[in-house]
């Protein structure tokens, strides 16, 4: 099969793979349909993270070809939409809500879903079935929830957006847009976008954004609390990941507010003193997807939510380079690979 390769920081290439197999009765086999370059995946092609010769891509949709003798919930022909994150479903920490931290948690970047096919271990608690084949225009949307929209959705959860609340995004990339869609599910009165480009704006807006603030750090969290009558936002997500954007993200919670980080963070430092008088809720790390999917799939199904507008470029996934250049360069906010 064809599959992307990053050799090292900004060499990626395409080339072919051994064919998955199933190794363990858990296992399913699925032939992807779509696939797609996430902003994470820019930290070693970006050399900040190392990189040699790692099979890429987390998140993926298809088509099941084969499963394993214990596999109970998907069946060779089901199309499935799967997690970033590989869990039981079953264990303690899976139950409690954190499928993303189960016991037999296993990254699916390190299986590498940006190929022709992919060996999904424990099927039954990461993939979740579509009701039917579902029509090409879906697609998209469904490859969303594989990642970016769950990752935004626990963000805006975890941040408590919420009828009533106003809520701040710092950072608009992909998951930051799936986190105002979110805000807005989930009824927030008041949802601001904080971006400086005009086309992720207005994708914002289209998401549910009432507000948007261009300024930054300090100039954006005096922003904020001028919008909120000194007080800072009831509910910030922080959808970036570097020192600049955690601290604006915990200036703009207003005390008692709740902060929902999920971006992959890169040598922020929190000044624990600083944080100790911020007096605010914090939860993040890794999105619990698996939890969220059920839900996920069924709006889009129902096509009350269209999370694939936030892929505005498609390419054939021999073409992978020139999507994770067009990512890198701010050419493209998220691109999805086709098979």
């Amino acid at each position: 099969m064809r599959g992307v390769v990053m050799y090292s920081a900004g060499n990626v290439r395409v080339e072919d793979r051994d064919d998955p197999k199933i190794i363990e009765p858990t296992d399913a086999v699925i032939r992807l349909t779509a696939t797609c370059i996430c902003g994470s995946d820019l930290w070693p092609y970006r050399g900040v993270e190392p990189a040699d010769h790692q099979v890429m891509g987390h998140e993926y949709v298809g088509v099941v070809e084969q499963v394993g003798a214990d596999v109970r919930t998907v069946k060779p022909g089901d199309f499935v939409v799967g997690s970033f994150v590989i869990s039981d479903n079953t264990c303690e920490i899976c139950r409690a809500g954190f499928p993303s931290k189960c016991v037999h948690a296993e990254f699916v970047s390190q299986i590498g879903t940006q190929a022709e096919k992919a060996r999904i271990p424990l099927a039954d608690g990461t993939l979740v079935a579509t009701p039917a084949q579902p029509e090409a225009d879906l697609v998209p949307a469904l490859l969303a929830a594989s990642d970016v929209l769950g990752t935004g959705w626990f963000a805006a959860d975890a941040a408590q957006a919420g009828p009533g609340k106003t809520v701040a995004v710092v950072g608009d990339g992909a998951v930051g847009l799936m986190a105002v869609l979110a805000a807005r599910e989930l009824g927030a009165e008041r949802i601001i976008a904080m971006s400086r480009h005009p086309e992720r704006q207005a994708l914002a807006r289209h998401y549910g954004a009432t507000d948007i603030v261009e300024e930054r750090g300090d100039a954006g969290v005096a922003r904020i609390k001028e919008m909120t009558g000194g007080l800072g936002a009831h509910s910030v997500v922080e959808a970036v990941g570097t020192q600049e954007s955690f601290m604006q993200a915990v200036g703009a919670t207003r005390g008692g507010g709740h902060l929902g980080y999920v971006g992959v963070n890169h040598g922020v430092e929190i000044p624990g003193i600083q944080l100790f008088f911020a007096g605010i809720h914090t939860l993040g790390g890794p999105a619990p997807v698996r939890r969220y999917l059920p839900d996920l799939v069924q709006r889009i199904w129902d096509r009350t939510i269209d999370p694939g507008l936030v892929f505005d470029l498609t390419l054939p996934l021999e073409e992978a380079p020139e999507g994770y250049a067009a990512m890198d360069e701010r050419r493209a906010t998220k691109v999805l690979l086709t098979l």
